[in-house]
């Protein structure tokens, strides 16, 4: 049969969606989640039963069971490392047969999956954290990438778009299917990644951190686009930290620690606070999200005058604008800002101009005009900055834990010119033991790091700097709540120290809980300069929403 044959195996109808489906959970009409009591194991259409998974030096899965019934969104939480991705790389085929411990039963039938390819045909379809999105090829193209629609080896591109159109119109995207995917935003981007799912009939949708890289909107509409797929039909697992979107919009959840289940709750009706789901995940009580501080702030130590920077290629756009602001030791002070107001290309820009255009404005330390006019020129001055991609620009992921701390410091462990590996080692372990990053040795490269102990070895190479100023932008994103407390503590302990920190996030809660100032940012602005003690969402929204007059 012919690629274009296999295709037509899904109906017109599914395909353009014709049928009318309920709302999702909080629209109107909405019919609000519920779990029939008499629910028993032939409404089971997933079994895990006893996973385990070794790698060299980690057992990372240990007798792990998972039950998920049909129709529902499952959501899967724990902190950073406790196994979750490699139990979803298990179950797709990413691990194959052979590789791990256990039984894996789909639909009531044994599983031996030994390629992703295999377990796409059973309909079990993973879109992970890192999307596999090709930049240069259309969202047509993307779509079915590797399922063309094709005859002896031509591709029948007028099917591709039809159906192209038909699978966007089902994930609420109104793109022409020949724009770029580089193009488009990352939300956007999630939603092909759906539709490039639905196009392989899938039954059982995984979705590893879908929300992660998205802006509260974003992570709204793909949240109501979940509730509208289960009301299709199509079972959810969903990885996520995020547990107010857990509360929201899943029916139940499992919990793994340490490579263990821990336990498995319904969510439906409100019946499970985000204290329990913590209490679960690490083990213990959370008395407080932030841990308690009493600032001991001295004088300013960074000044930031009239900023102003161009977009790199609209030389006419302004994304920074006449921005101020000071820092002062054993201060934390929080940027806030809403998706696009210019948080990231403010730091950015102040750091060495890393990002942008004609920069103009001062930059001042301890009284004195200093030069930040390249990243050495910045970190000599004092400053470090924390990238918000780390797996991009804050870490070299193919090399180990001790070579990525020492890499801002390199003189510090070198000779003539020679790095002493010894030497680095041992600042590298000094840091594994002080941070708590979970690793069996400072050999272990740091992409097979969770994303929390790759934020850990990124904060470590810049503390190893010995910085008078740290930016931490979104120094958060993607990590549980476990390892955000161990972060928190961190911060406190360099704002005790005498540094000055400054935290850009899109977590408002993370800001009022942290920061002694906040600056809130709209149009490369700064519209605002709150204290801690008159700070609140409601006040800040208001300042972040603040349009030029």
């Amino acid at each position: 049969m012919s690629a274009t044959g296999r295709h037509e195996k899904a109906t017109m109808t599914d395909l353009l969606g014709t049928s009318s489906t309920p709302s999702p959970p909080g629209t109107p009409g909405a019919a609000p989640r519920q779990r029939d009591p008499a629910a028993g194991p032939a409404d089971l259409i997933l079994q895990m039963k006893g996973i385990g998974k070794t790698f060299p030096g980690v057992k990372a899965l240990a007798d792990v069971d998972l039950d998920v019934r049909r129709g529902e969104i499952h959501a899967v939480c724990g902190e950073n490392g406790a196994g979750k991705s490699t139990l979803m790389k298990v179950l797709s085929g990413v691990y194959p047969v052979g590789d791990y411990e256990g039984d894996i039963l789909f639909e009531g039938r044994p599983m031996a999956f030994r390629s992703i390819r295999d377990s796409e045909a059973e309909g079990i379809v993973i879109i992970h954290q890192e999307l596999a999105l090709v930049p240069y090829l259309s969202i047509a193209e993307n779509i079915f990438l590797g399922n063309e629609h094709a005859s002896r080896g031509v591709v029948n591109w007028s099917e591709t778009t039809r159906h192209a159109v038909a699978l966007l119109a089902q994930v609420g995207l109104a793109e022409n299917p020949a724009t770029r995917v580089a193009d488009i935003g990352v939300g956007k981007q999630q939603l092909v990644e759906i539709a490039k799912a639905l196009s392989k009939e899938v039954k059982l949708l995984i979705l590893d951190e879908p929300t992660a890289a998205l802006n509260d909107d974003d992570s709204r509409k793909l949240l109501d686009l979940l509730a509208e797929l289960r009301s299709r039909g199509i079972t959810c697992i969903m990885i996520s930290h995020k547990l107010n979107e857990i509360t929201r919009v899943a029916d139940s959840l499992t919990v793994v620690r340490d490579g263990r289940t821990i336990e498995s709750m319904d969510v439906v009706d409100g019946a499970i606070s985000e204290e329990r789901i913590i209490r679960a995940m690490v083990g213990r009580d959370l008395d407080s999200r932030f841990p308690e501080r009493e600032p001991d702030i001295g004088d300013v130590v960074l000044e930031v005058r009239d900023w102003t920077v161009h977009h790199p290629i609209d030389q006419q756009r302004k994304v920074v604008d006449g921005a101020s602001f000071t820092v002062r030791r054993g201060e934390v002070v929080g940027i806030a800002g809403l998706m696009g107001a210019g948080r990231t290309e403010l730091a950015m820009s102040v750091f060495g101009r890393s990002y942008g255009r004609d920069a103009s404005g001062t930059v001042w330390k301890d009284g004195r005009e200093i030069r930040t006019r390249t990243v050495s020129e910045a970190i000599e001055a004092g400053l470090a900055y924390v990238t918000e991609d780390r797996k991009h620009f804050g870490l070299h992921l193919q090399e180990s834990i001790a070579k990525n701390v020492s890499l801002t410091s390199l003189a510090k462990v070198s000779s003539h010119g020679v790095v002493n590996s010894s030497e680095e080692s041992v600042v590298a372990e000094r840091f594994r033991r002080e941070m708590g990053i979970k690793a069996p040795t400072v050999a272990s490269l740091a992409g097979k790091l969770s994303g929390g102990n790759q934020q850990k070895v990124v904060l470590s190479k810049w503390i190893f700097s010995d910085p008078d100023v740290l930016i931490l932008d979104e120094p958060t994103r993607g990590i549980d709540v476990g390892a955000k407390y161990e972060i928190y503590t961190v911060i406190n302990a360099l704002a005790a120290q005498g540094k000055a920190v400054v935290i850009i996030s899109s977590e408002l809660p993370e800001l009022l809980g942290m920061c002694d100032r906040i600056y809130t940012l709209a149009e490369g602005r700064i519209t605002g300069e709150v204290p801690r003690a008159e700070a609140t969402q409601e006040v800040l929204m208001r300042h972040m929403t603040r349009t030029r007059s």
